[in-house]
């Protein structure tokens, strides 16, 4: 660089400027000499369908290095903002009426949009038009002098902090002192926080007065992806705009629109499996299509096929996946492990195919549920999942779901994720051979609730005394099983508990109480039950111990036909075979159950 002027005649000096003229060639150069009006403000409109995506605009030096689509493709327009149309109305109409909060706050996954829309939002309030006379608009113009410099990430009013990297309160405090001064040149001071959930709590308290009342000329724009560790008294002071994962159909129509500008070609069913492991990121999406081309640049004909594309992300083939299922369906335990081994010869994850299976699960199980077809990007894939739930029965497809829900933890956290997913798959083929637990326990219930088995006639033929005799103790077990109700139902649980358990009764007359007692407790119940009698009936009783040939107490009268009835259920063909399937299996009677929690919480039963 010389001190003299080319233009300028070889022998003559340039005239040297002045500071000031040098400050405002400065000014000129950076900013532009026009003076911005922001007193009108164009028609606006949001489009219903994203245009075509268009470049970011490339730095002027040719010899710049390849720029990643992520970063060549960042939209430049609310237009060109995919998914996300019900933010972008609520902000054309707040444009529109000139309702424009001072601070907005952008929520979402990883790779949705939410640095973009800040800049957009920041080129928005900014633009003045290609004519210099435009005001805030939701169609930047793209050309004027402010939205090239916000593009670019050079505007000087434009300030992007990234929480991650400037976390403590002296940082805040350089923002709060800064906003007190006018922006340099545009209409708008704008700070885009990226990541603000880092921010320190001591940092978040002394931001909050300013947010809440910032100087006209501030606007904050805030994005995270962990808005739940936003404090509620910054959440209340914002706008707050939830963006939208970006469904899967439309990723795919967007990367095939970029792989047209790319001049590249790639197959719908790639595009499908690159937008299905985006997860709804665009940014994450556009990272892999990135490694897609570079993969199929190897190759002669630079074709982004399903294969390659699923050989580059250790994905099993659908055709693979299908036959690994049926396998497992059923019951062939040596083509399963040779499926597993073979996927994973060809680098498949043990993980990755065990999410396979599973998605495989979910989709019949979905088309089942709704009587449609399944979801499937091929004819092929349809009619042999749509076969798959013709067949399965819903309970077989949640203890499917299950399993491999299990499963998959276990993969995932095992030393040897292969050896996992073979056992864990054998577990799921040997379970489908199992009977249904719900039909079984309900055949169960049936069968308790039948009634007790018949008796066995008498060997000897001598039936009509010993019945006579039944009858008879039964209804002296029914009059006194009566008699304690009673004795129970007028508050007394206590003596009514000793007579069902410790009374054997040899004679029950009237006033008369003859009886065994049933077990070895030192205290003596008489006095006890002959005051609860008299309660009861008013009358003085004789109730007194004494030997002959008792009755059975009420507790073993109940505890005998519990036992009969479960081993009437345990004889049961059906039990049996339930037990054979499940040997660990116990039968659980709910009122016993209920015992057990009333004497544990300390009542009586």
């Amino acid at each position: 660089m010389t001190d003299s002027d080319p233009d300028l005649p070889e022998n003559e000096e340039a005239e040297v400027p002045s500071a000031a003229e040098l400050e405002a060639a400065g000014q000129d150069s950076m900013f532009g000499g026009s003076e911005m009006s922001g007193d009108s403000a164009p028609e606006t409109k949001v489009l219903d369908t994203a245009p075509e995506p268009t470049p970011a605009p490339a730095p002027t030096d040719t010899n710049q290095p390849y720029r990643v689509l992520a970063r060549k493709y960042r939209p430049q327009t609310f237009s060109e903002l995919i998914g996300q149309e019900p933010m972008v109305r609520t902000l054309a109409n707040a444009i529109e009426r000139d309702r424009l909060a001072h601070a907005f706050l952008m929520t979402g996954v990883r790779g949705v949009g939410k640095t973009s829309t800040a800049r957009l939002i920041a080129k928005a309030l900014n633009c003045v038009g290609p004519d210099g006379n435009g005001g805030p608009t939701i169609d930047p113009c793209g050309v004027c002098e402010f939205c090239e410099a916000i593009a670019e990430g050079r505007h000087i009013d434009v300030i992007e902090m990234d929480a991650a990297s400037h976390t403590g309160v002296d940082d805040v405090r350089e923002i709060i002192e800064q906003v007190r001064y006018s922006a340099v040149s545009a209409r708008y001071k704008i700070y885009i926080i990226d990541e603000v959930h880092m921010l320190s709590r001591n940092a978040f308290n002394a931001l909050l007065k300013t947010l809440e009342e910032p100087p006209a000329h501030v606007k904050f724009l805030f994005a995270t992806t962990e808005v739940e560790k936003l404090p509620v008294t910054v959440l209340s002071r914002t706008q707050r705009f939830d963006l939208r994962r970006i469904p899967a159909e439309m990723l795919a129509a967007h990367f095939g629109k970029i792989c047209s500008l790319e001049g590249v070609d790639a197959e719908d069913e790639a595009l499908a499996i690159i937008a299905a492991a985006a997860e709804g990121s665009v940014r994450d999406g556009l990272s892999i299509l990135d490694q897609a081309i570079a993969h199929a640049d190897m190759d002669a004909d630079g074709n982004v096929s399903a294969e390659r594309v699923r050989d580059m992300l250790g994905l099993a083939d659908k055709s693979a996946q299908r036959r690994v299922l049926g396998s497992v369906l059923e019951g062939d335990a040596k083509a399963l492990l040779a499926g597993i081994d073979e996927q994973y010869s060809l680098g498949v994850e043990p993980l990755a195919l065990m999410r396979a299976l599973m998605d495989l699960v979910h989709r019949i199980t979905v088309a089942q549920v709704s009587g449609g077809e399944p979801d499937a990007p091929s004819e092929e894939e349809r009619s042999a999942l749509g076969e798959f739930a013709s067949r399965l029965g819903t309970g077989e497809l949640h203890r499917l779901w299950q399993l491999m829900l299990k499963g998959h933890d276990e993969v995932r956290q095992a030393p040897d994720p292969l050896v996992a997913l073979q056992m864990a798959l054998l577990r799921v083929l040997h379970a489908a051979d199992l009977p249904d637990p719900g039909k079984l326990a309900r055949r169960i219930e049936e069968i308790a609730k039948s009634g007790p088995a018949p008796a066995a006639p008498s060997s000897s033929g001598d039936t009509a005394p010993a019945s006579s005799a039944t009858a008879s103790a039964s209804d002296a077990q029914l009059e006194w099983g009566s008699l304690v109700d009673r004795i129970d139902d007028m508050g007394q649980m206590r003596v009514a508990q000793i007579m069902r358990d410790r009374v054997r009764v040899i004679d029950l007359a009237p006033e008369k109480l003859i009886f065994e007692q049933a077990d070895n407790y030192a205290d003596d119940p008489v006095p006890d039950i002959r005051d609860a009698l008299f309660k009861l009936t008013g009358k003085r009783w004789l109730v007194e111990r004494g030997t002959g040939e008792a009755q059975p107490s009420l507790r073993e009268v109940a505890e005998a036909e519990a036992n009969a009835t479960r081993d009437r259920i345990n004889a049961h063909p059906l039990v049996k075979a339930t037990r054979d399937a499940f040997p660990e299996a116990e039968l659980i009677d709910p009122d016993e159950q209920l015992a057990r929690a009333s004497n544990a919480s300390g009542k009586w039963n």
